[in-house]
């Protein structure tokens, strides 16, 4: 019961924080940039390969810190600096300003996703129960996901799109005092070499291992297809669809009610699909989803598509998070989740680059149709590797997903 209470703070502190988060990434950077500075592909992917390379910088400082102070201390602290960075948004008021602010804010917020990635055996060490640790903690995600959209547009149509950045640093200042009083258990921890050794160490054991290594890059092609939607989602709106600022939010929010769904399936589905291949399938099926979601100048088709898509990756994200941890040894715990988010950043701003060029020589839609089925044909290709990987597994996975109710705690007084 006492183990319980503190995975529901975890789980609590991620749904606040991630309510600002979403509200502030969805309406407020992407409205700030398309709808107020009227920023092209070039402007918005400038702003996106800002925040992706200062969250490579800190996802690399966030592992170590982890390993070194556990993920609750590291939460805490960087929730606390992320509060004067995100209000200076509020100031901005050109695209070259929103590029350097932008740049900080995910310097001082990449810390915060590394430091939940590895929460899961901090507060439990069955391989049984991590499963479902990870599914209390994506299920708080998606749930915010749905939320903080929702927010941002009611805030951007009312008190303004600067509102929204006041939020966000609100619920990161909440967010720290409902994790601080979590308890988490000592990792067995080996010798220290230092800083950098310590740095390098973690992504020798990530790339020289042959599961982590299928995982990280697996996931990381989902990643790049993300990168070129960033660029290029908020011009579709704003040009193919033609609609208003707050759509971003309302869409966003009921593509959250999709993310949930799937997370609610992952639970239920039987223990053989807890594998190498079931990911690489999904991954596929991930790619499949997005040319749904792109392939039409329709609203209601586009929300219709986005539920689907959203339940494909909520199915993808729990499976993808337990299957790396249980293949992450105690003192590399954060240094791995470190390197995962370091690719999925590197994997969202490789498009950037492009992004422009393509979107100017296809159009929008064909171009992320084109990255969607390129996604899909690559995790196709890898499922002979996955199958081998199968075959060889000696941990079994645990179920992921949200828990199942009856297994649920019954009280979290004491």
């Amino acid at each position: 019961m006492f183990a319980d209470r503190h995975v529901l703070r975890v789980v609590a502190a991620r749904f606040i924080s991630r309510v600002g988060g979403e509200a502030a990434f969805f309406v407020g950077i992407w409205g700030k940039a398309a709808f107020e500075l009227e920023a092209d592909a070039g402007g918005i992917a400038l702003v996106m390969a800002a925040l992706g390379i200062s969250a490579l910088i800190g996802s690399s400082i966030a592992g170590l810190l982890v390993d070194r102070y556990d993920p609750r201390r590291v939460l805490v602290a960087s929730e606390f600096v992320f509060v004067p960075v995100v209000l200076g948004l509020v100031f901005v008021e050109s695209l070259t300003a929103l590029v350097v602010m932008v740049f900080f804010l995910g310097l001082v917020g990449a810390p915060v996703f590394t430091a939940i990635a590895s929460f899961g055996p901090y507060l439990t060490a069955d391989p049984d129960r991590l499963g479902k640790v990870n599914g209390y903690i994506e299920g708080a995600s998606w749930s915010a996901f749905v939320v903080g959209p929702a927010v941002g547009a009611v805030l951007a149509g009312t008190l303004g799109l600067d509102s929204i950045f006041i939020l966000d640093a609100a619920t990161s200042v909440v967010a720290a005092v409902v994790v601080w009083g979590v308890t988490v258990r000592q990792l067995e921890v080996q010798h220290r070499r230092g800083g950098l050794a310590e740095l390098f160490d973690g992504f020798v054991f990530s790339y020289t291992n042959i599961r982590l290594r299928f995982y990280i890059l697996i996931g990381s092609s989902v990643w790049v297809m993300f990168g070129m939607f960033s660029a290029l989602e908020p011009i579709f709106f704003r040009d193919i669809l033609e609609v208003e600022i707050e759509t971003l939010g309302w869409v966003n929010a009921i593509f959250g009610f999709g993310l949930i769904g799937g997370t609610w399936v992952a639970s239920r589905l039987p223990s053989t699909y807890r594998s190498a291949r079931s990911l690489a399938i999904i991954v596929a099926m991930t790619g499949l989803g997005s040319v749904l979601y792109i392939g039409t100048d329709r609203l209601g088709v586009v929300v219709a598509a986005g539920v689907v898509w959203g339940a494909i990756i909520g199915l993808l994200a729990p499976l993808h998070r337990t299957l790396i941890q249980l293949n992450s040894p105690d003192e590399y715990v954060g240094r791995i989740a470190g390197v995962t988010h370091i690719h999925s950043q590197a994997g969202h701003l490789l498009p950037l680059a492009v992004a422009p060029a393509l979107a100017a020589a296809f159009g929008i839609q064909r171009t992320l149709i084109g990255v969607g089925v390129l996604v899909a044909l690559v995790a196709f290709a890898v499922i002979p590797v996955a199958n081998r990987l199968d075959r060889t597994r000696i941990v079994e996975v645990p179920p992921t997903g949200l828990p199942d109710p009856l297994d649920e705690p019954k009280s979290v007084t004491h």
